[in-house]
């Protein structure tokens, strides 16, 4: 087996978690398939550039990059996010805990996916990221921000999760 054919079948080996990343933040299967189809195309296109690492997390900023560039072809983007700026969000209690996280994925799918849904890109692009297990370092990576960024983010986009999925309280 080439180098070539070892780096495709590792590479295709994350077309579910790609593909089911992808179907979250484009919201419809045809553009998650999209999505998916030209992340690939850009990954063997440039295999010669991956120097090793992480290969998961290479494709995901693929994947993300893939996702903004279509959005800006299509759209104009906000100037200030989501997560960028949440009124009355320093006070509250969040989600830092792996039994509140537990809890949170046991609850019915459907539920989730409509809190998921009506976040914005950007906020549900990192819940997604951790529900997948990156690091706070791979989601720099991925996002193309520093770490810190990261972590408010990331804890802006919790909190927004526990705002739309309340009813399911303690």
């Amino acid at each position: 087996m080439s180098p070539s054919e070892g780096f495709g079948r590792e590479a295709l080996g994350h077309l579910d978690a790609l593909y089911d990343h992808a179907r979250r933040l484009a919201g419809n299967a045809a553009d998650a398939d999209e999505l998916v189809q030209e992340c690939y195309a850009r990954a063997f296109a440039g295999a010669r550039t991956f120097v090793g690492g992480n290969l998961k997390a290479w494709l995901f900023k693929i994947l993300r990059n893939v996702f903004i560039d279509l959005r800006r072809r299509g759209q104009p983007q906000p100037v200030v996010g989501e997560l960028d700026v949440l009124d009355g969000a320093d006070e509250r209690e969040l989600l830092r805990d792996d039994r509140e996280l537990d809890h949170l994925r046991r609850l019915v799918a459907g539920d989730i996916e409509a809190a998921l849904g009506a976040l914005s890109e950007e906020a549900r692009a990192i819940v997604l990221l951790d529900v997948e297990g990156f690091t706070e370092t791979e989601m720099a990576d991925v996002l193309g921000c520093p770490v810190g960024t990261v972590k408010s983010r990331l804890s802006r986009a919790r909190t927004l999760l526990r705002e739309r999925l309340k009813e399911y309280g303690r």
